[in-house]
C-alpha cells in the first residue's frame, strides 16, 4: 500500500463546508470513509465514519457540543469499504485516546472484534500511514508502538469487548437496571481483562446516549440501548466511583481517568474514602486486595476512624463490608488466587457473599495478558500446585518466549535487550531479600552470583519510573500491571521437596514482614508465596524469563521449562571472501565512518565487509547492513547493535527510523555525515502541491543530552535519505568494525 493511496482532506468545520466539499469526489460520492473533528485550542475531538459525509456532518453542525469543534479531517481511500472504515475509526478512536492530544467526545468504541478480508495483510498497514500522516499534521503526537506500551492505552475504556466480556456487561447492566441483585461479583485470573471491563462500564454510565455507540454489540444491539435506557432512567447522573485498593495501581488509573473525557481523577479512591458518602453505584478493582485490621502499620489509624464513621466494629468488620455497606449496587473484581497477604480480606467472607441470593456470580476465563493464552495460564497453575507429570513435554509455544535461565547476569542482559527493543520489560522478585535502600539509598538490596542489585526506588508507578529497568520490582509494585517482558527472580524463600514432590517455603528467607505476621499456618503463608509468584509469573504480555536461586526448585523447573541457549559466542556474523554469493546469502556491511557516497553504488566483494542474510528475510539487493553507534536510538538500538537498512526508494517515512545523509551536521556518536534518527516531516500546501516547510530526525535515547535535528529553508536540498530501518539484527559484536 502506497502512501498516495490515501487522501486526508482538511476544511473548516462551518456552514461552507459542505460547498468546499463539492470538489471531494469520496463526499460527493458517498463513498465510505472515516473523519476526525477537532478543535486545537480546547484539545477536544470527535473520531467517525461514515458513507453520506453530506448529512453526517449536517447532524455534527447542529449537536450542541460537535458544533464548537473547528476543523474537520476526512480520511479517504479507493481502497476503503465498510468493514475497513470500522476498523480504522475503532483503531483511530483507540490509538489517539492513548496518545493524548486530544480528548474523545466518543462514549466508547463499541465495536466488535472482527476480521475482514485482508485485515491483517493490507489494512494495518493502511492505518499506520493515517497515522503517520496525521502525525505529521500535528493531530497525533506518538508513535503507535509507544502508545501501545502506556498504561493510557491498556487501560482506556476504548476497547472492544468479547464475547465473553459483553455477556458479562449485559448481565451487569440488567442487575442494574432490575434491581435483582445489590451486589456483583466478577471472578477472573490474572490478564482475564478484569480491569478493562470495569472501565468501559464505568465510562458507558457516565456517558451521555447520544455520544455511545452500541453496533459493536450485534444482535443485542437493541437489548443494549433498552438496558442502559433503563439504567440511565434509574440513576439519570449516578453517583459512582471506582475502589483501588492498591495505593500504586490507585495512582496509574487516577491518571487514566484524568485523560478521558468525561472522567475525573477524582472517580477513583481509595477503600476508606467510601466513608464520605453514599453511592448509587461502586466498582472495586483488584477486590482481592481489600483490607482487614491484620498487619496494617501506620494504616491502622484510618482504618479504625473509617469504622468509626460508618458505626462499624473494627476487630470484625473490614473494607469489603465497607463497600457493600455504602452502595446500592457493588461490583467486585475477584481473583481468589491474587490473594497475597494476611491483610487481605480472607477468602471466607467473599464466600459468605457469594452465597447470598442477592448476589450475581460472574465468571472471565479467557486470557488477554500473555499471549501463551490459558494452556500457559493452566500451565503455571500446575507447575507451582506440582500437578505435572514428568512424562510431560516442556511448556512451548510459537506465541510466546517461556525461558529457564542458568545465570541470572544472562536473564538481566536478554530483559534489557527487550526493553530496548519492545519496552515494559522488568525484573520482578519474591520477597527474599530485606529492603535496606529503602532507609539507605547507596545500598544495595540483592546479592546473587555477584550481581547486586536494589529493590524498586518508589512504591508509586514503578513500572513507569525513570530507572525501573536497572531495578527489581516486588509483588506490590507490579500486581495490576502489563508488562511486554517480565524476568522472574524466585528467591531463597522457595524450594522444592523431591521425596515428597512439593513446593515448600524457607520462612526465614521471607521478608515481608506484613506478609507473615499473623499467619495462621505454614499452609496459609505458603499460599501467600505461591499465589505471590503466580501473579507475577502472568504479568509478561510477550514472554517471562525465568532464574531460581534454589537448587532444589530449580532442578524441578529444569524438567518443564525449555532452557535458554546463548548461541552468540558462535556466531559467525562476517562471511569468508569465498563463500561469499552477494544479496543471495549475504549483504553488504557499512562502516558509516567511511561509507560517504557508497550508497546505492555497485560494490565488490574485495571492498566491503559482508554479512550472513538473516533469518527469515527474503534476499534483495535493496538490503545493506550498519553498526550503530551511541545511544541516540537506545530506546529500540543498544549501542554497538548491527542493524538491517532498506535503501530508501520513495514513499512515507514519517515515524520510521532511517539513515540520514547531510553535510549540514555531524553526528556525535558517529563523527560523520550520517545519522539514524525517526523522521517527522512538516509539510504546507502552496499552488503547486504539498512542500516541506521542515525536517525534524528525533532521537529515541533514554539520555535526554540528545536533541532533535532540525532541517529548515536551504538545508533540506542538502540532505537525503539513504534506508530505511528494519530491524537489530544483532547486538553482540559491540566491537566488530570500529
Amino acid at each position: 500500500m502506497i502512501p498516495t493511496q490515501i487522501k486526508i482532506n482538511h476544511y473548516d468545520f462551518e456552514s461552507s463546508l459542505f460547498e468546499n466539499l463539492s470538489a471531494n469526489h469520496f463526499a460527493k460520492d458517498l463513498w465510505p470513509l472515516v473523519y476526525i473533528l477537532s478543535d486545537q485550542e480546547t484539545k477536544i475531538a470527535y473520531i467517525g465514519e461514515t458513507t453520506d459525509t453530506y448529512s453526517r456532518m449536517g447532524t455534527h453542525l447542529k449537536h450542541y457540543k460537535k458544533s464548537k469543534l473547528t476543523s474537520v479531517h476526512l480520511i479517504a481511500s479507493e481502497k476503503f469499504n465498510k468493514s475497513a472504515t470500522l476498523d480504522i475509526e475503532s483503531n483511530l478512536i483507540k490509538y489517539m485516546s492513548g496518545d493524548n492530544v486530544y480528548q474523545l467526545l466518543n462514549g466508547n468504541l463499541g465495536l466488535a472484534n472482527h476480521n475482514y478480508y485482508q485485515k491483517k495483510e493490507v489494512y494495518w498497514e493502511i492505518f499506520n500511514t493515517i497515522w503517520d500522516q496525521l502525525r505529521s499534521e500535528g493531530i497525533t503526537k506518538h508513535s503507535i508502538e509507544h502508545i501501545g506500551n502506556s498504561d493510557l492505552f491498556k487501560y482506556s475504556p476504548y476497547k472492544s469487548l468479547t464475547t465473553e466480556q459483553r455477556n458479562s456487561l449485559l448481565q451487569i447492566l440488567e442487575s442494574l437496571a432490575t434491581r435483582k441483585f445489590e451486589n456483583t461479583i466478577v471472578e477472573g485470573g490474572a490478564g482475564t481483562g478484569k480491569t478493562i471491563l470495569a472501565t468501559f462500564l464505568f465510562k458507558m454510565l457516565s456517558s451521555e446516549l447520544s455520544d455511545f455507540s452500541f453496533r459493536g454489540f450485534g444482535t443485542e444491539e437493541d437489548n443494549f440501548v433498552e438496558l442502559v435506557n433503563q439504567v440511565k432512567k434509574r440513576f439519570p447522573k449516578p453517583k459512582m466511583a471506582l475502589v483501588v485498593p492498591m495505593s500504586s495501581f490507585r495512582t496509574t488509573l487516577k491518571k487514566v481517568f484524568k485523560n478521558i473525557k468525561g472522567l475525573n481523577a477524582n472517580m477513583v479512591i481509595s477503600p476508606a474514602e467510601v466513608r464520605k458518602g453514599k453511592y448509587d453505584i461502586l466498582m472495586v478493582d483488584e477486590s482481592h486486595r481489600l483490607r482487614r485490621r491484620v498487619n496494617l502499620g501506620t494504616y491502622f489509624g484510618a482504618f479504625d476512624k473509617t469504622c468509626e464513621t460508618l458505626n462499624l466494629d473494627k476487630y470484625s468488620c473490614s473494607e469489603l463490608d465497607w463497600v457493600t455497606m455504602q452502595s446500592l449496587n457493588t461490583i467486585l473484581f475477584y481473583d481468589e488466587g491474587q490473594s497475597i497477604k494476611p491483610s487481605d480480606v480472607k477468602k471466607e467472607a467473599f464466600c459468605k457473599l457469594k452465597s447470598n441470593k442477592n448476589t450475581l456470580i460472574l465468571k472471565l476465563k479467557s486470557q488477554f495478558r500473555a499471549m501463551g493464552g490459558n494452556a500457559y495460564v493452566d500451565f503455571i497453575d500446575s507447575l507451582l500446585n506440582c500437578k505435572l507429570h514428568y512424562s510431560q513435554n516442556n511448556f512451548n509455544s510459537t506465541e510466546y518466549e517461556f525461558i529457564l535461565f542458568e545465570s541470572l547476569e544472562e536473564m538481566f542482559s536478554q530483559i534489557k535487550k527487550r526493553n530496548n527493543e519492545s519496552g515494559l520489560s522488568r525484573l520482578i522478585a519474591g520477597y527474599s531479600w530485606e529492603w535496606i535502600s529503602n532507609k539507605n539509598p547507596e545500598l544495595l538490596d540483592i546479592e546473587i552470583d555477584g550481581i547486586h542489585l536494589k529493590w524498586n526506588g518508589t512504591s508509586s508507578d514503578w513500572i513507569n519510573s525513570k530507572n525501573s529497568i536497572n531495578e527489581v520490582g516486588c509483588i506490590h509494585t507490579t500486581q495490576g500491571y502489563d508488562l511486554n517482558y517480565a524476568g522472574i527472580i524466585f528467591g531463597n524463600e522457595i524450594s522444592y521437596d523431591p521425596i515428597k514432590k512439593e513446593i515448600i517455603i524457607r520462612e526465614e528467607n521471607y521478608f515481608d514482614k506484613n506478609g507473615k505476621q499473623s499467619v495462621e499456618s505454614k499452609e496459609e503463608l505458603k499460599t501467600f508465596i505461591v499465589n505471590i509468584y503466580k501473579t507475577i509469573m502472568l504479568r509478561g504480555i510477550k514472554g517471562t524469563y525465568v532464574y531460581v536461586c534454589d537448587p532444589q526448585l530449580r532442578k524441578y523447573f529444569e524438567s518443564f521449562i525449555p532452557k535458554y541457549e546463548n548461541n552468540s559466542g558462535e556466531l559467525e556474523i562476517l562471511i569468508p571472501q569465498d563463500k561469499i554469493i552477494p544479496y543471495e546469502n549475504s549483504i553488504p556491511l557499512y562502516n558509516l565512518k567511511v561509507a560517504a557516497g557508497n550508497f546505492g553504488k555497485h560494490q565488490t566483494v574485495e571492498e566491503t565487509k559482508w554479512i550472513k542474510l538473516p533469518k527469515n528475510v527474503k534476499p534483495s539487493t535493496d538490503l545493506f547492513a550498519c553498526q550503530v553507534i551511541g545511544e541516540s536510538m537506545n530506546k529500540i538500538i543498544p549501542h554497538g547493535s548491527i542493524c538491517l537498512f532498506r535503501k530508501y526508494l520513495g514513499g512515507s517515512r514519517n515515524g520510521q527510523i532511517v539513515l540520514v545523509e547531510s553535510t549540514d551536521f555531524q553526528d556525535q556518536d558517529l563523527g560523520s555525515c550520517y545519522t539514524i534518527k525517526e523522521y517527522e516531516s512538516k509539510k504546507f500546501q502552496d499552488k503547486n502541491g504539498w512542500k516541506h516547510h521542515k525536517i525534524l530526525l528525533k532521537p529515541q535515547s533514554y539520555d535526554t543530552s540528545y536533541n532533535t535535528i532540525e532541517l529548515k529553508n536551504d538545508e533540506l536540498s542538502r540532505f537525503r535519505v539513504v534506508g530505511v530501518f528494519e530491524k537489530v539484527i544483532d547486538t553482540s559484536i559491540s566491537n566488530l568494525i570500529y
